[in-house]
């Protein structure tokens, strides 16, 4: 039985990331510092940032390279264990 998680990506391939948090000092940095030790090739350049209308909240799109089911978990996890990471998809 093959697992459906790995049927639906081919790797290596574009991954967009979906990060929110409390838009304050240092949300952004952290999770950039956390997206380059998993995606050494992200470009910090190409990090999207929208405010949330009332402005207290930041989202945050980083599409990285993702070469395995293995490297997107361990993203995940350790973005989702993050203290100013609010929601992540």
């Amino acid at each position: 039985m093959v697992d459906e998680r790995q049927s639906l990506l081919e790797f290596p391939c574009a991954f967009p990331l979906k990060v929110m948090g409390r838009a304050e000092d240092g949300f952004a940095q952290a999770v950039l510092e956390v997206v380059l030790r998993h995606a050494p090739d992200f470009d910090a350049a190409t990090m999207e940032m929208r405010a949330s209308s009332a402005g207290r909240y930041l989202g945050l799109t980083c599409t990285i390279n993702a070469t395995s089911r293995e490297q997107l978990d361990l993203l995940y996890r350790e973005l989702g264990a993050h203290p100013l990471v609010r929601l992540l998809l």
